[in-house]
């Protein structure tokens, strides 16, 4: 077996760009093909052209998540080990773990399917051999690859963004490149402000709430935090999908009254399929909240 290697290094941003929001649109076109040095009938042509659009269309089903697939069960402390360093790349989650759901909205969003293998764990009962052989600390997200374990959930959606093929999700506009990183930054302040104010009025999150409604606000070309969708609506994302109910339902708190951008920004989001697909019911979510933050008041 490979020695194992844990790393929880971020790695750069310098993957070219195409655009999330264009691809579906591109895959409708056909441009003119041109084939050097050779002489193509006209049926032929139309074939081969035929043949690159149905394959762009493919890729771009692929790339939005349209793929469904059938979710495997959580393993638990009575579940046996997947061949760990198998050359299978494997992304280890729990289903409600938002910061694991980060990881999974971009290897969807990125028509990965195929390539990395989605291991789910039992939310309480994690099976021993994960913290002994994939991470020590217990926690999700996971990334097996290379014979190397990687964590940190930013770090694990820049690193699949950068090594592994689909349309990039991060912007080439320096502009939103900048914006982009401070966005990541705040993420944790923002999670942090709204989990304190679970312990008073619900209106005490609102400061940050108003941050991400400013946020939305600076590019006027898209409803997405860059316009077209990236990284950084996948990272903020799988919180709100939780604040949002739990807010409602405990503290009567709408965060989306008086925010329209903020709310139109939850309308786009529900309508992408990759992220759809990794959406809970939001009375679970509301359950797991309560037993996890009223309990603690």
């Amino acid at each position: 077996m490979a020695s194992l290697k844990v790393s929880y290094s971020s790695s750069s941003l310098s993957t070219p760009s195409f655009p999330f929001s264009q691809l579906l649109s591109f895959s409708k076109k056909v441009t003119l093909i041109r084939f050097p040095n050779a002489i193509v009938s006209p049926p032929k042509l139309k074939l081969q052209a035929l043949g690159k659009t149905r394959a762009t269309l493919h890729f771009a089903k692929k790339a939005a998540g349209i793929v469904k697939e059938v979710l495997p069960p959580a393993l638990d402390s009575t579940s046996e080990p997947p061949p760990f360093f198998d050359g299978t790349t494997r992304l280890y989650i729990s289903y409600t773990c938002p910061y694991a759901q980060r990881v999974w909205i971009t290897r969807n969003c990125k028509g990965l399917q195929g390539q990395i293998k989605l291991v789910p764990l039992h939310r309480q009962n994690r099976p021993d051999w994960y913290r002994e052989k994939i991470n020590p600390t217990n926690k999700v997200p996971s990334l097996e690859h290379k014979n190397e374990v990687k964590g940190e959930s930013l770090d694990l959606i820049k690193y699949i963004d950068n090594h592994f093929e689909g349309p990039s999700l991060f912007p080439d506009d320096p502009a939103k490149k900048e914006f982009a990183e401070v966005l990541l930054s705040y993420a944790d302040t923002f999670n942090e402000a709204v989990f304190s104010s679970f312990k008073v009025d619900g209106s005490e999150a609102g400061a940050a709430f108003d941050y991400i409604e400013s946020a939305l606000s600076k590019f006027e070309d898209g409803p997405f935090f860059l316009c077209q969708f990236s990284l950084v609506d996948i990272a903020y994302a799988p919180f709100i999908e939780r604040f949002q109910p739990f807010l409602l339902d405990v503290k009567k708190y709408d965060i989306t009254e008086d925010r329209p951008k903020l709310a139109a920004w939850i309308e786009e989001m529900d309508k992408n399929e990759a992220y759809k697909q990794t959406r809970r019911e939001p009375k679970e979510l509301v359950e797991i909240y309560k037993k996890r933050f009223l309990a603690q008041l």
